[in-house]
């Protein structure tokens, strides 16, 4: 996708922080243009007045939607029906759901079959399935400045503030250092312990080597974007070049400032013929 590219931004925002926008919208300013920006909610709640606040600032038009039922999601039904009315009236190249909600991922498999991407941003919280069907997929916590959500009457504030930052650590509050959570980076061992990630990056490598089992970097993250809403940073690393070494389980060489890489089984092989 080309900075001529035309962007169709659509915000949850009943299940999305006001605080990350400006993160969002310079990410996606790589991809393309947003030509179409709208936030859906009940405006009337006051659980969107950090959404209020910045909606003129950023050129994001508000779509208004009342909670017709309790409990219901009517914004993620409003969301839906305006995505499929834009893909059909508007020559768009791809849209951008802001949510943690898996609702939607119906809708993304719908516009990805029309030949669109779709970029996601929600939090850690998101359910895998939305954030495997987009063509890429952001955590909001590792964009900018951690995520702050209000503070909540609690007699463990401090396990409290744990999950708000980082919920997958929540588990681990009791045992760990509350005042020093340990956010960041995931570590070379959880990593090679994430066996989908093993093989996304080893089959990625496998497919754009030569006879001798190299691949250059640029083939093999080109590789990956066609096949999985992938990002480093979301496993802490600022560029795919970092989780492969991290990793620890591919050789790297740089000829020219080209980066190469090969899986060291493929040297264990090598080695034994």
């Amino acid at each position: 996708m080309n900075h001529d590219t035309s962007i169709a931004l659509l915000i949850d925002a009943d299940n999305s922080p006001a605080s990350k926008i400006e993160e969002i919208l310079d990410e996606l300013a790589k991809y393309g243009v947003i030509n179409i920006r709208r936030a859906f909610g009940n405006w009337k709640s006051p659980h969107l007045k950090g959404w209020e606040a910045v909606l003129h600032d950023y050129a994001i038009q508000p779509m208004q939607q009342f909670a017709y039922t309790k409990g219901k999601g009517a914004t993620d039904a409003a969301m839906i029906i305006d995505a499929m009315d834009l893909l059909y009236t508007k020559d768009l190249d791809g849209f951008c759901i802001v949510s943690s909600d898996s609702d939607f991922t119906p809708l993304v498999m719908r516009i990805r079959a029309n030949g669109l991407k779709v970029f996601g941003f929600g939090e850690k919280k998101t359910p895998e399935p939305f954030v495997n069907a987009c063509s890429k997929f952001l955590y909001l916590e590792n964009l900018g400045e951690p995520v702050l959500q209000p503070p909540l009457a609690s007699a463990a504030p401090k396990k409290a503030a744990i999950a708000e930052v980082a919920p997958e650590l929540e588990p681990l509050a009791a045992s760990a250092p509350a005042e020093k959570p340990a956010v960041g980076k995931v570590g070379g061992k959880e990593l090679k312990a994430n066996t989908r990630l093993v093989n996304l990056l080893r089959k990625s490598v496998e497919a754009a080597a030569d006879d001798e089992g190299w691949a250059g970097l640029a083939a093999v993250g080109q590789h990956i974007a066609k096949q999985a809403s992938f990002d480093a940073r979301n496993f802490g690393y600022a560029k795919l070049k970092d989780l492969f070494q991290a990793i620890g389980l591919f050789e790297m060489r740089d000829i020219d400032k080209v980066i190469y890489l090969r899986d060291k089984k493929q040297t264990t092989k090598a080695h034994e013929a």
